[in-house]
């Protein structure tokens, strides 16, 4: 059986091997087909949908436990996913220098200045105005120079202000009005005249916070080191620190009870957002906006969680989602943006702008408006993009797709309009007089 086998497989080779040759005839190579040369390809980079899928399929996979060792499939989409991402690595760095240079706020040369310089606050204490970023260390200071004016109301102030946890503020200063409500309704009993710093509940609610050491100076306390009681003087001089109510109070036990009302009625102390309230002359370029970077305000961090959620974004296109995750979504991208720039188109031409957060009501833009009419009795309408009426006025900014910039027009009410037409005949600006005294050009 088996040579009959080796005989059929001889005589397919033999059929196989092509045209006879004979022997005295040199051998000659097997002649093979010609085949067509393909000019190559020319390699396109990924587009930006695929490198952020591929940056996604890698951070799920460095997700797996480290134990297990990688599929051959795994180490084929790391590798594949590596070699593209090295491929359009220059062209991802140009892309990105050219995003950076559009980036609003960037420096760059022949750039259109800013439309506003920055967030500036009015610190409710002195009346200055600075800059975002310099808001905090100038409150501190104006707090800490308020000592000299006002003990008591300055470390109430630090308490409220500077301690941002408020339910630990909330019962920071119910246990301290309790103290202080203690001794002024038994002023005879001298246990309620002493506090004890290493008590539990003191050093829990009370001295882990800023202020509240300075308060209790402020009102009257003094630090005194007394004996522990129920030790006698040969036990060992065991002794321990207390605040102790000096004995002038007693008689000014009203002061107290002031004292803790103030401190259980503040609230703190915040800067006010300057609107930086500007007038501009009639302009085409009022469409255009230059934010600074504070009205973004992305970190490193932030900038990489931004990265994160466009990924992200690019695979829940592929899945359905409900509607509870949509409204979570769009709540997210409204937190995106902490200011906005507003502009309001006047019919004569004129621009009104001003700074607001992008969580304020549409309420809000109204009354500026109408605080900057010479007469504000005036009724008017605000149009949005697209000269979509803002009617809901309780609505928020970012709710109505306001931020971080936007160009509204101002219509006047029909039942005003014979007014205003009159106004415009007399080359009088519904605008108040010492607005347009300093008006600008917009660049």
């Amino acid at each position: 059986m088996r040579k009959f086998f080796q005989e059929i497989k001889a005589d397919l080779k033999f059929k196989t091997a092509g045209p006879g040759q004979k022997l005295s005839e040199p051998s000659r190579a097997p002649r093979e087909k010609p085949k067509a040369e393909v000019a190559p390809k020319p390699r396109q980079a990924p587009t930006d949908e695929a490198q952020m899928a591929a940056a996604a399929a890698l951070a799920r996979l460095e997700l797996k436990p480290k134990g297990k060792a990688p599929t051959s499939s795994q180490e084929a989409i790391k590798n594949q996913g590596r070699s593209g991402m090295r491929d359009c690595g220059s062209g991802r760095a140009r892309g990105q220098r050219a995003r950076l240079e559009k980036r609003p706020g960037t420096a760059r040369e022949g750039a259109a200045a800013p439309s506003v310089s920055g967030v500036y606050f009015i610190c409710p204490l002195t009346g200055d105005i600075v800059r975002k970023d310099q808001k905090e260390k100038h409150l501190r200071e104006a707090i800490q120079a308020y000592f000299s004016v006002d003990p008591v109301a300055a470390s109430i102030m630090e308490i409220h202000t500077f301690n941002k946890d408020r339910e630990k503020v909330r019962a920071c200063v119910e246990t301290m009005a309790k103290y202080l409500d203690n001794i002024y309704l038994h002023p005879e009993e001298e246990k309620y005249r002493k506090i004890k710093l290493q008590n539990k509940v003191f050093q829990e609610r009370i001295s882990c916070l800023e202020g509240t050491h300075k308060f209790f100076q402020a009102v009257g306390f003094e630090t005194k080191t007394l004996p522990v009681p129920g030790q006698g003087k040969n036990s060992g001089q065991a002794t321990e620190e207390y605040y102790v109510l000096k004995e002038e109070m007693l008689s000014r036990l009203e002061e107290l009870k002031d004292c803790k009302e103030q401190l259980l009625s503040s609230e703190p102390v915040r800067a006010q957002l300057h609107r930086q309230l500007t007038v501009f002359q009639p302009s085409p370029a009022a469409a255009r906006f230059e934010l600074p970077h504070d009205f973004f305000n992305l970190t490193a961090e932030e900038l990489r969680r931004e990265q994160r959620l466009r990924t992200e974004a690019v695979e829940k296109a592929w899945m359905l989602r409900t509607r509870a995750m949509r409204e979570k979504e769009e709540q997210r991208e409204m937190r995106k943006y902490n200011y906005t720039l507003l502009r309001v188109r006047f019919p004569d031409g004129y621009i009104l702008q001003g700074t607001f957060y992008a969580r304020e009501s549409v309420s809000v833009l109204y009354n500026f408006v109408r605080e900057a009419l010479r007469e504000d009795w005036l009724p008017f309408e605000l149009l949005g993009p697209g000269g979509l009426k803002l009617t809901d006025e309780n609505l928020a900014f970012n709710e109505c797709g306001l931020v971080p910039s936007a160009l509204l027009s101002l219509a006047w009410d029909a039942a005003v309009m014979a007014d205003v037409e009159a106004a415009a005949e007399e080359q009088r600006s519904p605008l108040r007089p010492e607005l347009l005294a300093r008006v600008q050009t917009l660049s």
